[in-house]
């Protein structure tokens, strides 16, 4: 019997209601979206409203414009987090099953994809609209923080994407046959709650950073440092996290039971950390020439 805390008896649906004998339900999932989503708006649109923050003292956009632009982020985060879980973890069954890949409802994003996204939408809009590139990408970095943290407390609730088997105090029981797999453990079998790790670490802390750098250390004034501070900083703390974190079950086999996909040995790197070493490395760089130009 190892020791850990039950899982909490918490629904994966807020309510749902019967309309014509469809059942329509509002998860914590979708509500977690539409939290971060609406907070980082209000985060881009109060630095907007602060040209002093920026540099020349002049914002990026409007408050018109962030407004327009929350539509194609939107858009950029569901399809690019959507199309980098099919390429990154499991491109062999969707290129089987292709007419699965528009159906985001069975579950499956990506924070990489998201990001890439995010990162196309901003692109796309910026050169429509005539906008200064470093600056925009600056404002969207203050505001992702809101999401990851909901996104990763919904993951906890759903009891989905939990971590690796643990005998500590602090781990938690997860339900499902799945969860309670652990070869070597006692049961029931209690796991790291790596979802909480992440939303604290790349949440709350990164965010708390971006903000005390954007609205009283004026970074803003730096394009693209505060850019390279979420992505460098991101990458860290999912790389950290992958350390707790249950792999995807399509890497785990029988001799690679961590889920490796580069492995040294009895080490090895999980998808998670092979995808977030390339952040890392082109956050310092944004960080560096920024500092530099300024």
């Amino acid at each position: 019997m190892t020791g850990g805390i039950p899982f909490p008896d918490i629904s994966p649906e807020l309510f749902s209601i019967e309309i014509f004998g469809f059942t329509l339900a509002l998860r914590w999932y979708a509500l977690a979206y539409i939290a971060g989503i609406l907070i980082g708006w209000r985060i881009a649109v109060a630095a907007v409203k602060r040209p002093h923050l920026w540099r020349d003292g002049k914002a990026p956009m409007t408050v018109e414009q962030v407004e327009a632009f929350l539509t194609w982020a939107i858009v950029g985060i569901i399809v690019g987090g959507r199309l980098g879980y099919v390429m990154f973890y499991q491109p062999a069954y969707y290129l089987a099953n292709p007419a699965e890949i528009p159906m985001v409802w069975q579950g499956g994003m990506a924070f990489h994809g998201g990001f890439l996204g995010v990162v196309v939408a901003a692109a796309i809009f910026s050169w429509r609209h005539k906008l200064y590139i470093p600056s925009v990408a600056d404002m969207c970095a203050i505001s992702a923080a809101p999401g990851l943290l909901f996104g990763r407390i919904a993951n906890f609730i759903n009891a989905e994407l939990w971590g690796r088997p643990t005998t500590s105090d602090w781990g938690v029981i997860f339900p499902g046959a799945e969860a309670q797999t652990c070869p070597g453990f006692g049961v029931p079998c209690a796991r790291h709650a790596s979802q909480l790790y992440e939303a604290g670490l790349e949440g709350l802390v990164l965010g708390a950073i971006l903000l005390i750098l954007a609205f009283a250390r004026g970074w803003l004034k730096m394009p693209f440092r505060l850019t390279g501070v979420f992505i460098a900083g991101y990458g860290i703390a999912r790389f950290i996290v992958e350390f707790f974190r249950q792999a995807d079950a399509q890497f785990i086999t029988v001799d690679n039971p961590l889920g490796h996909v580069i492995r040294l040995g009895e080490a090895g790197m999980s998808m998670g950390q092979l995808l977030s070493l390339p952040m890392v490395a082109v956050g310092v760089l944004l960080i560096v020439a920024a500092r530099r130009k300024a």
